[in-house]
């Protein structure tokens, strides 16, 4: 019993001081300052560490990966950790990591595959447009601008590396380049564990934009349903995803508020860093193995940003390789860094670690007049060419701001980037270079078959109906919106008071009633359809920039989806106007009115999607649209009946001409007569107005309408296919 108390004992204490040790070597976070960050109340993805292959950075030892989560939860282990234990350590984790529990979700344990990330040499260049401001001289050079120009570094599995620079130094088009969305040719390479950019890498990288682009009125829990609905693999059931939602919103931290709507600039939701925590949680969704963010500090306060870049250096330490734009960091979050690439006018003047940059600055003859200065506001200077007096005493300089001794900007840039490239090009080259064999060989192992190439991960059916139900929940606020319902039912109130129990022998009275319907279910849809593109354009560049689902079902489910928001209210308008109007009492001539207006009004907004999806310009396309509606409307037959041929040709390209005959020819039979005099009856076709039109071919008309139909929507699906967006 001794024997058992004391073998108890021993093996207690050892479970104590391993864990301690590897809660100090978190926290450490550099040889000069000590932040203890994870005091914050934030929920971090932890890491199980693994003794699983990642290769190491030469400067310092990497974190073991394991592609296995136990219960959906990572833990972590800080650098450096692993080489110091002992093979008896080594062997009781192994031991530990037999007995856990499996993830419910199997794909979590397979997804993780670690990438290393290696862009060397890159250059963009964009092309100005004439009459553009710029500062360059030569001919050559006032038609492109170099936006990058010789970037190179690498990223590990286990690193979070920082893009610093002042504002229009080219981070969010490394960024982009990086993740395989720059359009353009770029020069140099950029390989994912020794392979190109394909869908199959694509859907291993997270990419996180720095405006929060998202719907509105969908809950937080909502966003990432639907998310998960559409980037999880098929293989996986609905609940299997549903749950993985519920996952990723508790270990985001955002339990509080997942039934709150998520908001924006119109609409008040969630906070600031509640929604950008959501825009990463569609990306850990399909639990990446490289993360990218632009910006994602940006316009959050310094309590916010510290939390949230404690949850990145902890989905870092699980393997990941991290990536970010940061605009001015505060020097807690400069420690965070494993890694920094700095740069001015799209030329590097530091990429390496984050802990040595000081140490190379004083090198070159850098030095801050503070001696606490913080590390990237001295790299933003010296990035934007400002160089101070390196006198720590002399602090009237900074107070007054007008430095005696600063250098001339361009050449402090220019010696800071040949500096870079003597010194620390070669270095960065040799590291890219250096494990290439290794990476490779790794590389080839755990690829199998070609379907894992496949673009997409869920059938085109499952897209729509995901899509279409999106649709549904988000729109219903704007379409039964109570200021358009309003809009609505006071003009058909008005207009029946108008048109109060008209009859034939005002028949003048009767037909305008009947024009008025074709203009109004004509204009109406028109003006509403040409704001949805435009509006929805950046959702869709950002979800299809993801591979999250095809274009044909997301045009189809949002037609779909238009067809209970768009033909409600007009059902609504014509029941109201027909029956106070005084139009004709049969049942079966109003069911077809109201048929007539819906086809009219389907068509109306087809030709609004297409100038929506063609112009892009929300002025161009609502000025257009005036135009288009003005010529309908005066070549719609009503208003002038006798047209000279040369301009004729406008009636036949007008839906309301078409409308309106197919009214007409509805609400009268050939035969009918009204009062045309005193003792007199007519023929209603025999109507001035009337007969110019040309009644009897009703199915002719009905066929042009159909006509327009199909091609407006086809002409709208064209223009967003070939938009260079995509």
């Amino acid at each position: 019993m001794l024997s058992h108390f004391l073998f108890s004992v021993h093996v207690n204490l050892f479970t104590f001081f391993y864990h301690t040790h590897a809660l100090i070597s978190f926290v450490h976070i550099s040889t000069s300052t000590c932040l203890v960050f994870f005091s914050i109340n934030m929920p971090i993805l932890e890491f199980e560490p693994s003794i699983s292959s990642v290769t190491a950075s030469p400067a310092s030892t990497r974190p073991q990966v394991n592609a296995r989560m136990e219960n959906s939860t990572v833990h972590a282990e800080p650098p450096g950790s692993i080489n110091n234990k002992n093979n008896h350590t080594s062997d009781s984790r192994v031991s530990n990591q037999n007995h856990s529990v499996p993830s419910k979700l199997p794909f979590l344990r397979q997804s993780l595959r670690p990438i290393t990330l290696k862009f060397e040499d890159l250059a963009y260049s964009i092309n100005l447009q004439s009459g553009e401001d710029h500062c360059f001289t030569s001919l050559e050079s006032n038609r492109t601008r170099s936006v990058l120009s010789g970037v190179s570094g690498v990223v590990r599995p286990g690193e979070l590396l920082a893009m610093l620079g002042p504002s229009g130094s080219g981070k969010t088009t490394l960024l982009t380049a990086l993740g395989g969305r720059l359009p353009g040719k770029i020069s140099g390479t950029i390989t994912y564990d020794s392979q190109p950019f394909s869908s199959s890498v694509k859907r291993k990288i997270g990419f996180v934009t720095q405006d929060d682009v998202l719907y509105p009125h969908l809950t937080v829990l909502e966003t990432l349903t639907y998310a998960a609905m559409l980037r999880l693999p098929k293989s996986l059931t609905h609940e299997d995803k549903a749950e993985q939602a519920e996952l990723i919103i508790t270990e985001l931290g955002l339990t509080r508020c997942r039934n709150s709507i998520v908001g924006g600039p119109l609409v008040r939701g969630v906070s600031g860093g509640e929604r950008k925590r959501v825009s990463i949680g569609q990306e850990l969704l399909v639990n990446p193995s490289l993360l990218l963010l632009d910006e994602p500090t940006s316009g959050l306060d310094s309590t916010t940003a510290l939390r949230l870049m404690a949850m990145l250096k902890g989905l870092a330490r699980g393997g990941r390789s991290v990536v970010t734009t940061i605009h001015q960091p505060s020097s807690k979050l400069y420690w965070m860094f494993d890694k920094v690439v700095v740069l001015s006018d799209g030329c590097p003047i530091y990429s390496g670690q984050a802990g040595r940059v000081m140490e190379y600055l004083a090198s070159i003859g850098f030095v801050p007049g503070f001696s606490l200065m913080n590390p990237a506001d001295f790299l933003l200077d010296l990035a934007s060419g400002v160089a101070l007096c390196t006198n720590p005493d002399d602090h009237q300089q900074y107070n007054h701001g007008t430095p005696d001794c600063q250098e001339d900007r361009d050449s402090v840039k220019s010696f800071l980037i040949s500096s870079y490239k003597k010194t620390l090009h070669p270095l960065i080259k040799d590291d890219i270079h250096k494990h290439n064999h290794d990476t490779t060989r790794a590389s080839r192992g755990p690829q199998s078959s070609k379907s894992c190439d496949n673009k997409w991960t869920t059938s085109w059916w499952t897209q729509f109906k995901v899509l279409f139900k999106r649709g549904l929940r988000e729109r219903r606020h704007e379409s039964y919106s109570g200021l358009r319902i309003f809009q609505v039912m006071s003009v058909a109130i008005l207009s029946g008071l108008l048109w109060w129990h008209s009859d034939t022998s005002h028949l003048q009275d009767q037909v305008g009633l009947l024009f008025f319907f074709s203009i109004f279910w004509g204009f109406y849809p028109l003006s509403n359809a040409i704001f949805t593109f435009p509006q929805e354009r950046p959702m869709l560049i950002r979800e299809r920039s993801s591979s999250m689902y095809r274009l044909s079902s997301y045009y189809f489910s949002r037609m779909a989806g238009d067809l209970p928001m768009e033909l409600v209210l007009p059902t609504i308008f014509v029941t109201v106007t027909y029956w106070m109007g005084g139009l004709k009492p049969s049942l079966v001539t109003f069911v077809l009115t109201v048929l007539i207006i819906l086809f009219n009004v389907l068509v109306s907004q087809g030709l609004g999607l297409a100038l929506g999806a063609i112009l892009k310009d929300l002025k161009q396309a609502t000025t257009l649209s005036s135009v288009i509606m003005l010529v309908f409307l005066l070549a719609g037959g009503y208003y002038i009946q006798q047209i000279p041929p040369f301009i004729s040709w406008l009636k036949y390209i007008s839906f309301s001409h078409y409308c309106y005959k197919l009214l007409l020819e509805v609400q009268y039979s050939e035969n009918e007569v009204y009062y045309c005099g005193t003792g007199i009856h007519c023929r209603v076709f025999d109507f001035p107005g009337i007969k110019y039109l040309g009644m009897g071919h009703l199915w002719w008309d009905v066929a042009a309408l159909g006509v327009m139909l199909v091609g407006y929507r086809l002409l709208a699906y064209v223009a967003l296919r070939m938009s260079k967006s995509h």
